[in-house]
């Protein structure tokens, strides 16, 4: 299964992404708007992992509606380290979120999500 993470720590998405890679997902990482938005457009994706936070701003919307036009099928799990949306509104604003939680979650219960969100 092939995964894009987009998270500008590139330090949390190589600890994700290593997780992933033992399970026995393709991991792609893209550290921003511009490097997701490119890796959406060369290949197909089951489950997106996306920093809320992603640019300081709406940047992280902007890529979920970009995955949702691109790759309509592809989950995305938003993680964060802030309260913003803790009311779980995300859920109305992005059609393609499937999950939210927060930045320390454990990266083995993160990859089992994953996995679980891709059907495998």
């Amino acid at each position: 299964m092939s995964v894009l993470i987009v998270e500008e720590q590139a330090a949390l998405a190589e600890v994700w992404k290593g997780h992933l890679e033992r399970m026995g997902s393709t991991v792609s990482v893209a550290t921003n708007v511009e490097d997701a938005g490119r890796h959406l457009e060369q290949k197909p994706f089951k489950v997106i992992i996306l920093d809320l936070m992603l640019g300081r701003g709406h940047a992280a919307l902007a890529v979920a509606d970009l995955a949702q036009y691109r790759q309509p099928e592809a989950r995305v799990i938003f993680v964060t380290n802030t309260s913003f949306f803790s009311d779980g509104s995300i859920f109305r604003h992005c059609s393609n979120a499937c999950a939210f939680v927060p930045s320390h979650t454990r990266p083995d219960d993160l990859a089992a999500m994953v996995q679980h969100y891709a059907g495998t």
